[in-house]
C-alpha cells in the first residue's frame, strides 16, 4: 500500500513551527546589517522605519529558507 505523507505549509520538516525573515539594511557606505524575525509583519516594519534614516540606501526583507 501506498500512503501518502500529509505535508505541512512547512514542507516535509515537522520539526519547524516559523518562516524566518530577515530585514536586510543597507548603508550609504557601503555596511549593511541584517535583523531576522520569524513575522513578516515585523521585518517589514522595521525595514520601513529604517528607512526615514538619512543614511539608508535601501532595505530588502527576504524568506530564509
Amino acid at each position: 500500500m501506498n500512503r501518502r505523507r500529509k505535508h505541512t505549509k512547512l514542507g516535509k520538516d515537522k520539526r519547524r513551527k516559523y518562516h524566518h525573515y530577515e530585514a536586510k539594511i543597507f548603508y550609504k557606505d557601503g555596511e549593511a546589517f541584517a535583523r531576522r524575525y520569524t513575522d513578516r509583519k515585523r521585518a517589514r516594519a522595521f525595514a520601513e522605519r529604517q528607512k526615514k534614516s538619512p543614511l539608508v540606501r535601501r532595505t530588502r526583507v527576504a524568506e530564509i529558507v
